[in-house]
C-alpha cells in the first residue's frame, strides 16, 4: 500500500542581531527547501538574539492552528548572545534528543570535529514540533536534506513525524 503525501505547515524564524528580509540567506535556504517538498511556508519572521522574544515567538506560532512545524535557524552557537537552545528548552514539553545527534553525525561528515560546536535540538511542544538549527546555509541544508525533509513525509519508512502528529497533543485532551 503506498501513502499519499501529506503537506504540513512550516514557520521559519530567522534569529540574528543583523539579519534583515532582504539578506536573510538562511532562511531563504529553508523556505525554498520546504516548498520545494510541498509543503507549506505557513510563517516567516526575524528575531533578536533575546531569550524572551525567541521564546515569545515560538509560542505564538505554537498557538497557531496553522504551523505544525517551527525551524529556527541561528543562535545555536557558544558564544554569550547565542540563546535559542536556551528558548526552544523554554517552551519545550519534550526534548528530541536524538535529532542533535543525528544532526552531528551528518556534519560530522561535512566538516569534521568542527560539528561539536553546533547545539541545534529539537522538541514538541503544544502538538507543534520545533527545531532549532544553527545559522550558516550549508548546516540549514544539512539539517532539511538528509533528517527533515525524510521525517515530514509521510511516505518515510519506518516511521516519520507526520503520522505521529494527531497524537502529540494527546495529553492535553480531555479523557
Amino acid at each position: 500500500m503506498t501513502r499519499d503525501f501529506i503537506p504540513v505547515g512550516i514557520a521559519v524564524l530567522t534569529v540574528s542581531d543583523t539579519r534583515t528580509a532582504a539578506d536573510d540567506r538562511s532562511g531563504d535556504t529553508l523556505a525554498e527547501r520546504i516548498e520545494t517538498a510541498g509543503h507549506r511556508v505557513a510563517a516567516r519572521a526575524i528575531v533578536t538574539d533575546d531569550r524572551d522574544r525567541i521564546a515569545g515567538q515560538l509560542r505564538a506560532w505554537i498557538a497557531d492552528p496553522e504551523i505544525d512545524v517551527i525551524l529556527s535557524t541561528g543562535g545555536t552557537g557558544l558564544t554569550g548572545r547565542d540563546v535559542t537552545v536556551e528558548a526552544h528548552r523554554d517552551v519545550y514539553e519534550k526534548e528530541i534528543d536524538a535529532f542533535g545527534t543525528v544532526f552531528t553525525i551528518v556534519s560530522m561528515n561535512k566538516i569534521g570535529t568542527s560539528a561539536v560546536q553546533s547545539r541545534a535540538t529539537g522538541g514538541v511542544a503544544g502538538g507543534t514540533y520545533l527545531f532549532a538549527l544553527p545559522g550558516s546555509t550549508g548546516a540549514c541544508r544539512d539539517a532539511w536534506d538528509e533528517i527533515l525533509v525524510h521525517q515530514f513525509d509521510y511516505r518515510h519508512k519506518p516511521c516519520n513525524f507526520v503520522e505521529i502528529m494527531p497524537r502529540l497533543d494527546e495529553h492535553l485532551r480531555r479523557k
